[in-house]
């Protein structure tokens, strides 16, 4: 009996993956509110009801691909700001891992760009809850660091804020530049280049900022 329920508990699982799958593909043209169950079923091969086991609606699947998107990005987070290395180390460790993260999943990293200010309440909040998880990660990686040893605990959530937003913005950068017309290594390495450039503006006004 247990090898029966098992059976079916792996083939739910698959379902509900194959579900989540069809969606994100789907939604490589088109935005979350404009994005029928049906849709999703038809790819699938499933038929319409069988969606409602796995969620209750779409946006309910939205925050489930929130959660697939952002949610395993937490370690990946905190080691882009651990201040075990000096300033251009780290920024060069931390443009990199995001290149990396935008190479293996372009369609999540698109989905949040266009559904963290889109038309699905739920899903806002659930892309806002994650980016917050992931300030307060960094507020206390660094809070460890002797740069940030009189900041107020104001100051360390704002430059927390930054960084985060930072990431957002450089991901933004990588996803296009595998969109750009140019040759991609050319738009690779621009990318590159303007994210690093960047980071490193918000370092030098981090290093300065109690002076």
């Amino acid at each position: 009996m247990s090898h029966i329920s098992g059976v079916r508990q792996a083939q739910k699982q698959k379902t509900r993956q194959a579900l989540l799958d069809a969606a994100l593909g789907l939604l490589e043209e088109q935005s979350l509110s404009s994005l029928g169950l049906r849709e999703v079923t038809r790819a699938v091969g499933v038929a319409p009801t069988a969606f409602y086991r796995h969620f209750r609606s779409t946006a309910d699947l939205g925050v489930a691909l929130v959660e697939e998107a952002l949610g395993s990005l937490h370690p990946m987070i905190r080691t882009t700001v651990s201040p075990a290395e000096d300033s251009d180390e780290r920024i060069a460790r931390a443009v990199g891992l995001i290149a990396g993260h935008v190479a293996a999943h372009p369609a999540h990293v698109r989905f949040i760009a266009r559904e963290r200010h889109g038309g699905v309440q739920p899903v806002r909040e659930a892309i806002r809850e994650q980016l917050a998880r992931f300030a307060e990660e960094v507020r206390a990686e660094l809070a460890k660091d002797p740069v940030s040893a009189r900041w107020s605990e104001a100051d360390l959530r704002m430059l927390a804020g930054l960084y985060v937003d930072q990431m957002l913005i450089t991901a933004s950068l990588f996803l296009e530049a595998r969109e750009a017309s140019e040759a991609p290594e050319e738009a690779h390495r621009r990318a590159t280049d303007t994210a690093t450039r960047q980071m490193r503006l918000i370092s030098v006004g981090r290093r300065h900022w109690l002076d």
